[in-house]
């Protein structure tokens, strides 16, 4: 069996095991923008410095154009379609 049947093999069948672990999440939407990006700061509780560290990072990003390395035949990134913040919500601690 070569690499992509393997790959192909555990990537295309349900998991079988019974380990399952399932935690409600709080989630950002898909996408990114300054709202997402004050919102997540916000939620994080992270300074106002550190905030427009990072919008002027994102302004920066925006202008910025993919990189083509060597001779790599990537598909286009959507990062549109990308979800930037994902954390379980906080039980009552009752849950183990």
């Amino acid at each position: 069996m070569n690499a992509d049947d393997i790959i192909h093999k555990v990537t295309e069948t349900d998991y079988e095991h019974g380990f399952e672990t399932v935690l409600d999440q709080e989630y950002f939407p898909k996408g990114l923008n300054e709202q997402i990006i004050t919102g997540i700061s916000h939620r994080k509780g992270e300074p106002e410095w550190l905030l427009e560290f990072r919008l002027k990072a994102y302004a920066k990003w925006l202008t910025m154009k993919m990189p083509t390395w060597a001779n790599l035949v990537i598909p286009k990134i959507d990062f549109q379609d990308i979800i930037y913040f994902a954390a379980p919500k906080k039980s009552g601690g009752d849950a183990i």
